[in-house]
């Protein structure tokens, strides 16, 4: 890893002093010397009491070389020989070659300091690279430098010769201690590759007393530190992060196994609580203030877009989402459901532009990605080791034990940790299924604890993603009832959203969506969502509601419990417009469904506004529902759709920009107002012209079912 990469990697962990200590400076217009006194006096008061875990002697002897500069620096200084003007040109170079040594040699140490100890094991030989480099410098700077020329007294040019010799010897130094440990830590990657678990008491000793890590918070602050760092490195990572996950994955297991888990209940609070992004508006004030263009938010989560990228398919997504989702193992695209020919991911720099420029004039603060596009796809590409699959498997197995005989707090804790167990890879949830966690989370549902309820439902949404699960949880007695009850009284607003997109995952399958929209409150609990609900709850239920409407045998349940009601008002919110004209135009093949739909006021005006304004999925969506309502509601219904006066326009400009589905749609609708008593008066004879754009004689619209345009913008959310 480059110096710059250590740099960049503590540039991100916001060191609170690197900045005041080493501002950059113009050096040609200060008192050389006296800053370089001051620097390096305070670079050596800072260091010299710190407790080096590894690098000790490496870092010992770079202070020690520092203390040798502040002595030649303080005596130049104070003998009043150290103003620019008095000193050589030779010697002026190599007072401004040594202040970047000065501050290279700050970041390093720094560095050293504050990095987990895991990663500085990992690290050994690229660290003590980075110290022998910065040995070389000194050795050349101190050639270079004119010692007899500066007046210095012997006592002081003979340390400076002393420190010049040393330099010249000196060879690269790897602690040998170091490395026999990170060769152990390897080995216990080893085991869990060749399906071993490492024994009890040699984790102890290894994590416990040689690395002194004692406690589950210094083990939670080294796994986030791996973690941190799979993230932001640049794709030059050593070991890569497949195998930085094994580690991971292991550290996890001896989270469990050696601390066990009770936390303080302040840390357990806090353990779902997501890190605020600085400089990112949030969804909160977008809807306080100022409403995002839906261009600008990313399909998947929502959010404004910090780094578009385009896929294979030519959709544009946040690249954040569209990796994470791609880490899950799905091929393909969340918009559209086409395959993904390749993973590439495509910076979409137009349209970031424009978010920029959107949020400058909006004064809302953008901060731009930190990641570049080859670390990315990078780390969507990490696939687990089988080493990182096995720790898992093995942490699996003591969350569930906790999970069932263990005290509230140590199930609260299992639950957390199985959410996040279940957030990545179909392998997790697989194995987490096998080992029997779903009947124990089921019992946690209907907890009292905030936290446990939103841990154990959000675990369960996780789990339900892999199919096989789905099953699982449906055959799971009490299951499907305990998850509506969340959706319908859950204590939290995200335990309530995240019982509505279980749902959702769950009536994927065609055979549970009767069942689904059978349980007591289930469909009337997601129409009140959908109608009071936060951006993400809405988005929850309506989709969930779409899956319900797919089923025939649904659509009487879901009139009787207000969801036609709900979804007809869902017409005028921009961000579920287009599934909800989705569900409708399922709704309105039955005679019953059009019937409910046409006795609500505003369900036409709002299919013309979408037909006007909506995404052109959502257009699509829009005229199939009006043409199935005029095939279904009747004379009446019929009527209503064609006293439109906005409709011929639209039926028009759709024929000639929709999409081909769109546009087939529309010629329909204009065939069905041919056949109806002075529907050519009304449309002023443009009815042949639909035909005709339509290609009537080859493409009669006969049988809509089947043909329905399926909305499905998101994904199941991993949370």
């Amino acid at each position: 890893m480059a110096t710059a990469a250590i740099f960049s990697s503590l540039r991100r962990r916001r060191s609170p002093s690197l900045e005041a200590f080493l501002a950059p400076v113009d050096l040609t217009e200060v008192a050389l010397v006296q800053t370089l006194a001051a620097i390096s006096s305070e670079l050596v008061s800072c260091f010299s009491n710190k407790v080096f875990f590894f690098q000790r002697r490496n870092s010992r002897s770079l202070i020690r070389k520092i203390e040798i500069f502040v002595i030649l620096l303080e005596y130049l200084r104070d003998s009043g020989s150290g103003s620019l003007s008095s000193l050589p040109s030779t010697a002026i170079l190599c007072f401004k070659e040594l202040y970047l040594l000065l501050y290279r040699s700050k970041i390093l140490l720094d560095y050293c300091a504050q990095s987990s100890k895991l990663w500085l094991l990992l690290q050994n030989h690229s660290i003590s690279g980075h110290f022998h480099d910065l040995n070389q410098e000194i050795s050349t700077l101190l050639d270079v430098f004119p010692i007899k020329d500066v007046g210095l007294s012997d006592d002081v040019r003979e340390q400076v010769e002393l420190l010049q010799k040393q330099a010249r010897k000196a060879k690269l130094y790897v602690d040998k201690g170091d490395e026999n440990l990170r060769v152990r830590l390897f080995s216990f990657l080893d085991e869990f590759e060749k399906g071993r678990i490492p024994n009890h008491v040699e984790l102890r000793l290894f994590f416990v007393e040689r690395l002194g890590i004692r406690d589950a918070k210094s083990c939670r602050s080294e796994i986030e530190f791996l973690e941190e760092q799979i993230v932001n490195h640049e794709g030059d990572i050593e070991p890569t992060a497949s195998v930085l996950n094994g580690f991971v994955a292991i550290t996890r297991y001896c989270r469990f196994l050696l601390f066990g888990f009770e936390e303080d209940e302040v840390q357990l609070a806090s353990g779902n609580q997501k890190k605020p992004r600085k400089g990112l508006i949030t969804r909160e004030i977008a809807d306080t203030f100022l409403t995002i263009p839906k261009d600008f938010c990313c399909p998947i989560s929502l959010d404004l877009m910090r780094d578009p990228v385009i896929i294979s398919t030519g959709q544009t997504y946040d690249r954040s989402s569209i990796a994470r989702w791609m880490e899950e193992g799905h091929c393909t695209c969340p918009k559209t459901g086409q395959m993904l020919i390749h993973n590439r991911l495509v910076p979409n720099r137009a349209l970031r532009n424009l978010i920029i420029q959107w949020c400058t004039a909006h004064g809302i603060p953008y901060e731009p990605p930190e990641t570049t596009d080859a670390s990315a796809e990078a780390f969507a590409a990490a696939l687990p080791i089988k080493a990182a699959t096995e720790a898992n498997r093995a942490t699996a197995s003591l969350l569930i034990q906790h999970l069932a005989n263990g005290s509230q707090r140590a199930q609260t804790i299992a639950a957390r940790e199985i959410r996040l167990l279940a957030k990545t890879g179909k392998e997790n949830r697989a194995f987490i299924a096998e080992a029997g966690a779903i009947p124990h989370l089921r019992k946690l549902l209907s907890s009292s604890n905030p936290i446990a309820q939103e841990n154990s439902v959000t675990a369960m949404l996780n789990l339900s993603i892999y199919d096989k699960n789905k099953s699982r949880i449906m055959d799971e007695e009490g299951c499907l009832s305990s998850i509506v009850e969340v959706l319908r009284l859950g204590i939290t607003t995200e335990a309530r959203e995240n019982a509505a997109a279980t749902l959702f995952s769950l009536s994927a399958v065609h055979d549970y969506k009767k069942r689904i929209a059978d349980e007591g409150g289930a469909v009337e609990a997601l129409a009140g969502l959908l109608r009071v609900g936060t951006p993400r709850g809405k988005k929850d239920a309506v989709t969930a509601l779409f899956n319900l409407s797919t089923h025939t045998d649904n659509c009487a349940r879901m009139i009787e419990a207000g969801a036609v009601t709900a979804l007809v008002s869902a017409l005028g919110n921009e961000g579920v417009a287009e599934e909800a004209a989705g569900a409708l135009a399922l709704i309105v093949r039955q005679p019953i469904g059009a019937e409910a739909v046409g006795k609500e006021e505003m369900a036409v005006a709002g299919l013309l506004a979408m037909m006007r304004c909506g995404t052109p999925r959502g257009k699509e969506n829009a005229v199939a529902a009006l043409l199935e309502l005029c095939r279904s509601g009747g004379t009446a219904a019929t009527e209503r759709v064609l006293k439109a006066p906005a409709l011929a326009g639209l039926l028009q400009t759709l024929l000639f920009t929709g999409t081909k589905r769109a546009r087939r749609k529309a010629a329909s609708l204009a065939r069905v107002f041919q056949r109806c008593e002075n529907a050519s008066l009304h449309f002023g004879g443009l009815g042949v012209g639909y035909a005709f754009a339509g290609n009537s004689t080859t493409n009669r619209d006969s049988s809509f079912a089947g043909d329905v345009s399926v909305p499905m913008s998101i994904s199941v959310p991993v949370l």
